[in-house]
């Protein structure tokens, strides 16, 4: 975990500060904001992974679909004398 800090000027909704205030302490609250955007932030790049395996599995499910009917006739012979 990277330990270098940078000090930011943010701007928040008043009632977010004063939730945000009610379940931290106050000389904690540089850590408790850091915590929250890294925990968004890997919930965006979950989403973004799960979207991109989504599509990934989409391709290769149109792809296994068309390789077994290219070959659905071969998978078919000899099927008669059972």
């Amino acid at each position: 975990m990277d330990t270098e800090t940078v000090r930011l000027n943010i701007t928040l909704p008043k009632g977010l500060v004063q939730a945000m205030n009610r379940v931290t302490e106050p000389r904690k609250r540089s850590r408790f904001i850091a915590d929250a955007v890294r925990l968004k932030i890997q919930l965006k790049e979950k989403e973004e992974m799960e979207k991109l395996l989504e599509q990934g599995y989409r391709a290769a499910a149109k792809e296994s679909l068309a390789l077994t009917k290219e070959f659905e006739s071969v998978d078919l012979e000899g099927w008669d004398d059972y």
